[in-house]
């Protein structure tokens, strides 16, 4: 355990990180990188360009030195990121590298104030919550391994089928290469990908939903084209360049966002490609012939990238549910679809006992969340996923 004297010596540094700010990480990154460069095999450098991954490690640096002295307001964050963690197949002495940069960072910029004293708290500190992140993911890969049909590391699937749901989005289906068994998933997790694109000079890790009711079989993931500025390497590469029959490293499906059966209403909201867990966990409700109330909301540009609009449409009739669709542009071409920004107050919601999952852009789900809050939905009951980086709002 961490000395009293540590954590207020810790606690006393959160206005040197604050001032900082992201420099320190961008600074941290940068040396790393240099000194450790086969990292950037595992860490997604599309974030490094784009500043979320740096953007996501100094709120998260800031929120430990915070809560040192409460980290119980930390277990949600740290129980994400473990799961993050495995599905990277990050391990024991990788935390030491990270650990002595992120000293070393400190020392560089804040040479003045970085006295010794300082110096030992934070390596106190930072060995302090390695250890709590190394003992939760030997746990998880453990619980990977042991399971039927589990493994640890990546294991060689095919792909056997791939199909376009949207102007934007394609689905994979993967089935295993050695024809055994495969893990199980609870409706909402995610499958590792690990690929190395002829566009890239490093091997690319992406974390894709699974967007299938779980099967003994296959596993299917619905991947989204990134366009723009920071187009996505992988996504356009497996768009463009992966094919039924090539052969995909796949890392055993992880997160700790899911469906979890409590017997109550059940709303899933989602924005863009969140549509994907949110399939996962209505293809599940609708197998296991769900008794009570689900509400499917979800929010696209236009009719060209509503995703799985077919499939839902036969769900939620086959079982008496209700749904309601929002296009920011084209037109309400159904009695369920609504055009402009999904606005949930025009939807009858079971506020007072129901769950809701949300998947989406942050800025979408921060809309949602305050939306449900002002409603009187209580904070407990609504559940989100961050695609990319770790993010709290």
């Amino acid at each position: 355990m961490l000395s009293e004297h540590h954590i207020q010596v810790v606690k006393s540094t959160i206005p040197l990180l604050e001032s900082a700010g992201p420099a320190i990480t961008a600074h941290f990154y940068q040396r790393m990188f240099e000194h450790n460069p086969e990292l950037q095999h595992i860490f997604n450098m599309s974030n490094q360009k784009n500043g979320r991954q740096g953007v996501a490690l100094f709120e998260a640096v800031a929120a430990y030195a915070k809560n040192i002295d409460n980290l119980a307001a930390l277990s949600q964050a740290v129980e994400r990121i473990a799961h993050k963690h495995t599905s990277f197949s990050i391990q024991a002495p990788q935390y030491a590298i990270v650990g002595h940069h992120l000293i070393e960072t400190l020392r560089e910029l804040a040479a003045d104030a970085f006295t010794k004293e300082v110096e030992e708290a934070w390596t106190h500190a930072y060995e302090f919550l390695a250890g709590i992140f190394i003992n939760r993911e030997k746990e998880l890969y453990e619980q990977s391994a042991q399971s039927a049909g589990g493994w640890n590391g990546t294991r060689n699937f095919i792909v056997k089928a791939k199909a376009k749901e949207s102007s934007l989005v394609t689905s994979f289906i993967f089935e295993p290469e050695d024809g055994g068994d495969i893990l199980g998933f609870s409706p909402g997790q995610y499958l590792g990908v690990e690929l190395t694109p002829n566009t890239s000079d490093y091997t690319e890790i992406r974390q894709y939903s699974l967007s299938d009711n779980p099967n003994n079989s296959s596993y299917r993931i619905s991947v989204k084209r990134e366009l723009g500025e920071f187009a996505g390497i992988v996504s356009n590469y497996l768009h463009d360049h992966v094919s039924v029959g090539d052969t995909i490293k796949v890392h055993a499906p992880a997160g700790d966002f899911y469906f979890n059966d409590k017997q109550k209403p059940v709303v899933l909201i989602s924005a863009g490609v969140g549509i994907t867990p949110m399939q996962s966990m209505l293809e599940y409700l609708n197998d296991t012939q769900y008794k009570h109330t689900v509400l499917y909301l979800h929010a696209c540009r236009d009719q060209s990238e509503h995703s799985f609009a077919d499939r839902t449409n036969a769900i939620v009739n086959e079982n008496n549910w209700s749904q309601a669709i929002w296009y920011e542009a084209g037109e309400a071409v159904q009695e369920h679809i609504k055009t402009g920004f999904m606005n949930i107050s025009e939807v009858a919601l079971p506020i007072s006992d129901g769950d809701f999952y949300l998947c989406g852009p942050v800025g979408f789900m921060k809309f949602i969340k305050s939306q449900l809050v002002d409603l009187g939905v209580s904070e407990d009951r609504i559940l989100y996923e961050v695609f990319g980086p770790h993010s709290d709002f």
